[in-house]
């Protein structure tokens, strides 16, 4: 028997008066994974969210989430998932410890239940030290692992995070993934909405980018990222007037067309085998005895891969093709 998937919606439609925020979108998250939703501003990451968790009912569509429809069974959804808004919720007045326990009292849990479950998060999340401190004397990534942690007193079977590491600094940033890594690690279904690509990619095991409230493309992280080419050759002019040299050789050697990054005087190309280019175009720069700064392969990054994929000239190429 297949395992249903931890989230599933179809054909999701939101619509704020004259404006569509989601114009049917799809998504299916398998259990115990780390998916992302990602897309530019406005494009329907937080509307989808909200859909999800009740907290917005969809004009159209339908969603399950955890197994339970979000519109019909909202109150068993609910019971099954967490969520971690853009904004941290934890109160400054109150101890780690204390805002914890509050969060098991408010669902219902005894207070010595509630104590017991705040210390095991204290110790998962690593805060077990700071547990008698305030969190405005925490660091960002601090107060982010606490307001996680309150996000999992009762153990979802599926969390959300909504930009869970805006503003933070990388130190804080990297803490925030430690924790959603041990959570995915337990079997804890993430669903996560990130305008940090390096983020998605380090975190993510499957990617959904949205676009004008539309599904746009869905894949692995290093799948998008072989949309635009197994790897990249870069070349540094030495002297910027024999930028246009270059790039009439790279046309010639491989029968591609470079792109030029104009305050490096940096060519890059994508190729699709790096050896082969590298030594073909390394070796007739050495026949016309040009001098160069630098040379070398690269993979693409997803952030690359994103601006690719979400350009008008892309986005169009893609409708024609579905």
């Amino acid at each position: 028997m297949t395992e249903q998937p931890a989230v599933v919606a179809q054909g999701l439609i939101k619509r704020y008066k004259s404006s569509t925020a989601l114009d049917g979108v799809d998504l299916e998250v398998p259990r115990g994974t780390v998916h992302g939703l990602l897309g530019p501003n406005g494009a329907g990451k937080t509307t989808t969210v909200r859909i999800l968790t009740t907290l917005t009912h969809a004009d159209g569509g339908s969603a399950r989430v955890a197994g339970w429809d979000v519109q019909t069974q909202a109150r068993e959804v609910r019971r099954r998932i967490g969520l971690t808004g853009q904004q941290t919720a934890v109160d400054d007045l109150m101890t780690a410890r204390q805002n914890l326990t509050m969060f098991g009292r408010l669902f219902r849990l005894s207070t010595a239940d509630a104590q017991r479950r705040a210390d095991e998060l204290l110790n998962t999340f690593g805060l077990t030290d700071a547990s008698g401190r305030t969190p405005k004397k925490f660091s960002g990534g601090m107060r982010r692992r606490l307001d996680l942690a309150a996000s999992m007193i009762l153990a979802p079977e599926v969390l959300f995070l909504d930009e869970p590491t805006t503003g933070l600094d990388p130190a804080g940033r990297r803490e925030v993934w430690e924790a959603i890594r041990h959570l995915a690690a337990q079997g804890t279904t993430v669903l996560l909405t990130t305008h940090y690509l390096d983020e998605a990619d380090k975190l993510c095991d499957r990617i959904s980018v949205i676009n004008h409230g539309k599904n746009f493309v869905e894949d692995t992280p290093a799948g998008l990222k072989r949309r635009i080419g197994d790897e990249w050759l870069e070349l540094v002019a030495t002297d910027p007037s024999e930028v246009e040299q270059l790039e009439q050789l790279i046309r010639r050697v491989l029968g591609a067309e470079p792109v030029l990054e104009d305050a490096e005087a940096r060519l890059s190309v994508s190729v699709k085998d790096g050896v082969a280019a590298l030594t073909a175009v390394a070796a007739e720069i050495s026949a016309q005895q040009l001098d160069i700064a630098d040379i070398g392969l690269r993979r693409p990054t997803l952030d690359e891969a994103f601006l690719h994929l979400t350009a008008p000239a892309a986005e169009t190429t893609l409708e024609e093709t579905r």
